[in-house]
């Protein structure tokens, strides 16, 4: 069992962000004897889950629905399948964007170093 400042310093949060988590009904944390709140191995596991899904953008609203299916039980599993999936696409349509922004940066990058190296002009094509 961990106690608030353990689990959040493994998780690489603060206490308050995992308070947060608990009002906005995305964790539910045992209380020891007095009142306190302990968690343990599923908690952790479930935290780092739910980190993930933040980390890729995932509004706290649908981590919210997200939690509240799999506490239903196996009758959501379907519901739960789509909204990952649709998380996925996102993710996917995110990789896209960074991956074609990066070439770009990579393009500016390059121009920038040719610049420096040779003082020729900036090509025209470019707005910067």
């Amino acid at each position: 069992m961990y106690q608030i400042s353990e689990i959040a310093k493994l998780l690489g949060i603060t206490p308050h962000t995992l308070r947060y988590y608990e009002k906005e009904e995305i964790i539910f944390p045992n209380r020891n004897e007095n009142g306190e709140r302990v968690y343990d191995e599923t908690d952790l596991l479930w935290m780092k889950f739910v980190m993930k899904l933040k980390q890729t953008l995932m509004p706290i609203a649908q981590i919210r629905e997200y939690t509240e299916l799999v506490r239903q039980g196996e009758t959501t599993t379907q519901a739960r399948l789509k909204l990952l999936e649709e998380h996925r696409s996102s993710i996917k349509n995110q990789i896209n964007n960074l991956l074609s922004t990066e070439k770009m940066l990579e393009n500016k990058i390059i121009g920038y170093k040719d610049y420096i190296k040779t003082q020729k002009a900036i090509p025209t094509n470019s707005p910067y």
